[in-house]
């Protein structure tokens, strides 16, 4: 395996801050973390994509990646449904993307605790502590737990994920992944794009 290198030299600005959050970043996001990914050559791109419109936007935009597209779980807002339509899926997967839909890791089992019983467990906990940081960075974070899960990102090797808050894309941020088991171990390299949250609009709870 090539030994990753951070030195490469990089023209534009180390990251990019937008005046809220939300889906009206999201070009700029891809493009801002597609520009990282060839001045570093980081081949595996990890994105949310709960309806596949961001997922098929990044396959226009990144080059000589792998995307590894992950989806909300079946049954996040109602049971049995998943909100990315097949047709959607098969095109991903014909463009070469991969699609993972699988438990969240910062929900599961434990959020059937929070909703039956009102008592927050720790994964939850987690995750409203990453929020400080923007919905999206928690996404970004949350989503290469899942993909070293399913074996689609090795565990250790630099890769750029993207999330967003609610719709599209609005955090870019180089990591080295790791499996949710070893989560305290992974790293966030760089912060490429997010929210800097310099208006007052802020998702609502």
């Amino acid at each position: 395996m090539a030994e990753f290198n951070l030195k490469a030299e990089s023209q534009s600005v180390p990251g990019v801050y937008f005046d809220e959050p939300g889906e009206i970043n999201t070009e700029a996001t891809l493009k801002r973390a597609a520009i990282r990914a060839e001045e570093l050559k980081v081949k595996k791109i990890i994105l949310a994509s709960a309806s596949g419109k961001t997922a098929l936007k990044a396959l226009d935009i990144f080059h000589n990646c792998e995307l590894v597209v992950v989806t909300h779980s079946t049954g996040f807002y109602e049971p049995n449904y998943q909100e990315m339509p097949p047709e959607v899926r098969l095109k991903l997967e014909e463009r070469g993307a991969r699609v993972l839909t699988c438990q969240h890791a910062f929900g599961g089992v434990n959020r059937a605790v929070r909703k039956k019983l009102g008592t927050y467990e720790l994964d939850e906990i987690i995750a409203y502590t990453l929020r400080a940081f923007g919905e999206g960075m928690k996404v970004a974070i949350e989503i290469s737990l899942m993909a070293a899960d399913a074996g689609l990102v090795e565990s250790g090797q630099p890769c750029i994920a993207l999330g967003g808050t609610e719709t599209g894309v609005d955090t870019a941020v180089l990591l080295k992944p790791v499996n949710a088991q070893n989560f305290f171990d992974l790293r966030v390299m760089e912060v490429l794009a997010k929210p800097g949250f310099y208006s007052e609009k802020v998702r609502k709870k």
